[in-house]
C-alpha cells in the first residue's frame, strides 16, 4: 500500500509541476490602441514574476541566451510601420553565461505600429517566442501566440 501512496503523490507532484511550468513566470497581454491618423499601435506586454526575467530583442552576444522574438504575421488591411520599441533593458553581467546580457523584469511594453490599409475591421495575427531565467535557472524558449481584431477605422 505504502509504494502505491508514494507513485500517487509522485504522479501529483509531476502533475503540480508541470501545471506550473505550463503556466509559467511570464503573462502576457496584446492590445490595440488607434493612433494618429490612419495608425494603430500594437501593445504587447510581459509581465514577469519577481525574481524572473526575459532577455532583450537583441543581445551583446550569441554565445548565450536568446533573445526575445516579436512576430506579426503580414496580412490584408495593414503594413508595418517602422521597427517593433521596446524599453530600455538593464544590462548586466550574467554570472550563469559569462556574459553581458540585456533584459527585463517586471513589466515591459513592447510596441508596433500600423498603418491602416482600409477603413474595415482587419485582423492580426503574430507571436512572442521568448526565455525566461532567474538567477539558478532558464526555461526553455516559449511561444505564445496572439490574434487582435482591429475595430473598423472611427468615422470623421
Amino acid at each position: 500500500m505504502l509504494p502505491l501512496v508514494r507513485a500517487l503523490l509522485l504522479s501529483l507532484a509531476t502533475a503540480t509541476s508541470f501545471y506550473a511550468c505550463a503556466n509559467g513566470p511570464v503573462k502576457w497581454s496584446f492590445t490595440a490602441a488607434s493612433g494618429l491618423g490612419d495608425t494603430v499601435q500594437l501593445q504587447l506586454q510581459s509581465n514577469c514574476e519577481p525574481g524572473w526575467h526575459i532577455y532583450a530583442l537583441t543581445l551583446p552576444s550569441n554565445d548565450g541566451p536568446l533573445p526575445t522574438v516579436v512576430k506579426v504575421e503580414d496580412g490584408p488591411g495593414y503594413a508595418l510601420a517602422g521597427a517593433l520599441a521596446e524599453p530600455v533593458p538593464v544590462e548586466k553581467m550574467d554570472p550563469a553565461f559569462g556574459i553581458l546580457v540585456h533584459y527585463h523584469e517586471g513589466s515591459a511594453t513592447f510596441s508596433q505600429d500600423l498603418v491602416r490599409s482600409t477603413s474595415g475591421a482587419f485582423k492580426v495575427d503574430g507571436y512572442v517566442e521568448y526565455m525566461a531565467c532567474n538567477d539558478k535557472t532558464c526555461l526553455p524558449p516559449t511561444r505564445v501566440e496572439f490574434n487582435l481584431d482591429i475595430p473598423p477605422a472611427a468615422s470623421k
